[in-house]
C-alpha cells in the first residue's frame, strides 16, 4: 500500500476543502434538516456524492481513494455527505443489484433526492442480528412485513429503507433471510422517536403492519438476503472519516486546552503533565486509525473487498472515538460534565454531550465483539467456537 497522495489527489483535496469552507458553516450548530439537503444538493451537483460509482449510475467513475478523501474532509468540516445512499445501500446495490433496481434507485441517489435509513436491529436482535424476527410472507406478487425494528437512525426524515426479513422460519438463522427495499410511505409503517441521554433524537422505533412490498424489490435471492446485507456492513463499518471525527475532537479540545485559564485555575490545562500524555497517546491513535481507513479505501480502489478490515478499522475507531471522550472528559474535572448553556462549561457543554453520545459507538454498525470475531475468523483464520 501507498501511503503518499499523488498531485491529483491533493489538488482534488484542496478544491474540496476549498468548497467546504466557502459553502458549509460549521459554527452554524444543529442545522435544520432542510439545510442539510440543500447543501447535500450542491455536492450532487460537483457529483461528489457518489463519485465512485459508475457514470451510468449517475456518479464519476472516480476512484475509492477521492471518494474516501471527500468524505474525511467533509466529516472534518462537520457537513453533511448524503447519509445511507451514498455510503451504504447504493454500494450493495451496484454489487447485489438487479439491472431494474440500479437505474431506479441509484441515479436519484446521487442527485441527492432521495434519503434511506436501514431497517436491521430490532429490540431483541442486535449483536445477533440474524436472530431476527420481522416476518415477511409472499402474497402473489408481494411480500407482507410485520414487525419491528429499533435504533433506526433518520427514519423520520428517510423516503426508503433498507429492511432485513425473515422469510423461512423453519431454515437456519443466517439462511432464511431476505432482504427488501420499501417505500416509508407504504401504508402500515409507524416511526417513534427515542430520545437518547443527551437529548438528541435521531433514533427511532419503526413498526410494521401488514406492510406490503413488492417482490422486485429484493436484494439479492429469496432467503439469502444475509449475505447481500453483509456487504451493506462492509461498507457501514469502512472509512477514515470515523478517525476524521476524532481528529474534529481533538482539535477542538487542544485549541481550548491551550487557552490561558481553560482549567479554570489561572492555568492551561494543556501544562499538565496528564493532559499532555493524553493529548499524546489520541495524537498518535487517530494517525493510527486513519490509517485503517485509508487501507479500506485503498484495497476498494484497487478492486480487493475489504471485510476483516473493515471490521479492523471499525473497532479500533469506535474504541478510540470513546477513549478521546474519556480522556477529554477527565481532563476538563468536574466542569466537563456540565451541559450546554452553563456558565462554567467548557466549550458550551461540548465536552459532556460527546462523552454521552459516544457510549453507542462500540455497539452501533456491529460491536467490538462481533468485529473481534470477524477479525479472528476471516482474518487470522481461527476455529469458530
Amino acid at each position: 500500500m501507498d501511503f503518499s497522495w499523488n498531485e491529483e489527489e491533493r489538488e482534488f483535496r484542496g478544491r474540496v476543502q476549498q468548497f467546504l469552507e466557502q459553502y458549509w458553516d460549521r459554527t452554524a450548530g444543529e442545522r435544520a434538516m432542510g439545510d442539510a439537503r440543500k447543501f447535500e444538493r450542491q455536492l450532487a451537483e460537483h457529483g461528489w456524492l457518489t463519485m465512485a460509482w459508475p457514470e451510468a449510475y449517475g456518479g464519476r467513475d472516480a476512484t475509492h481513494v477521492e471518494q474516501m478523501i471527500f468524505r474525511e474532509e467533509a466529516t472534518l468540516h462537520e457537513a453533511p455527505t448524503g447519509g445511507m445512499g451514498p455510503s451504504m445501500i447504493g454500494p450493495c446495490l451496484i454489487v447485489h443489484g438487479t439491472e431494474e433496481q440500479k437505474q431506479e434507485h441509484l441515479p436519484p441517489i446521487a442527485a441527492g433526492e432521495s434519503r434511506w435509513c436501514q431497517g436491521f436491529s430490532e429490540p431483541g436482535s442486535g449483536s445477533d442480528l440474524a436472530s431476527l424476527q420481522t416476518r415477511a410472507v409472499r402474497d402473489g406478487d408481494d411480500w407482507v412485513i410485520n414487525g419491528q425494528k429499533i435504533w433506526t437512525s433518520g427514519a423520520q426524515h428517510a423516503s426508503w429503507i433498507h429492511i432485513l426479513t425473515r422469510t423461512d422460519p423453519d431454515a437456519p438463522k443466517h439462511r432464511g433471510i431476505s432482504y427488501f427495499m420499501l417505500d416509508m410511505k407504504t401504508p402500515g409503517i409507524a416511526i417513534r422517536p427515542i430520545e437518547q441521554m443527551h437529548g438528541a433524537k435521531g433514533f427511532n422505533e419503526t413498526f410494521f403492519e401488514d406492510v406490503r412490498v413488492p417482490h422486485k424489490n429484493m436484494i439479492g435471492d429469496e432467503n439469502r438476503g444475509w449475505y447481500a446485507a453483509t456487504t451493506t456492513l462492509d461498507f457501514e463499518r469502512s472509512g477514515a472519516h470515523r478517525a476524521a471525527a476524532v481528529q474534529r475532537a481533538f482539535d477542538r479540545n487542544f485549541d481550548y486546552a491551550r487557552q490561558a485559564d481553560s482549567a479554570g485555575t489561572g492555568h492551561r490545562i494543556v501544562d499538565h503533565d496528564p493532559s499532555r500524555l493524553a493529548f499524546a497517546d489520541t495524537h498518535i491513535e487517530i494517525d493510527v486509525g486513519r490509517t485503517f481507513g485509508y487501507r479500506v479505501g485503498w484495497m476498494q480502489g484497487n478492486g480487493l473487498v475489504p471485510n476483516y478490515e473493515a471490521s479492523m478499522s471499525k473497532a479500533f475507531n469506535s474504541e478510540l472515538t470513546q477513549r478521546q471522550a474519556r480522556r477529554a472528559i477527565n481532563m476538563f474535572g468536574l466542569y466537563g460534565g456540565l451541559v450546554a448553556g452553563s456558565a462554567r462549561a467548557p466549550l458550551d457543554g461540548a465536552v459532556g454531550q460527546e462523552y454521552m453520545s459516544t457510549v453507542s459507538s462500540t455497539i452501533a454498525a456491529g460491536t467490538s465483539e462481533v468485529q473481534r470475531n470477524i477479525i479472528a475468523t476471516r482474518g487470522l483464520g481461527l476455529p469458530r467456537g
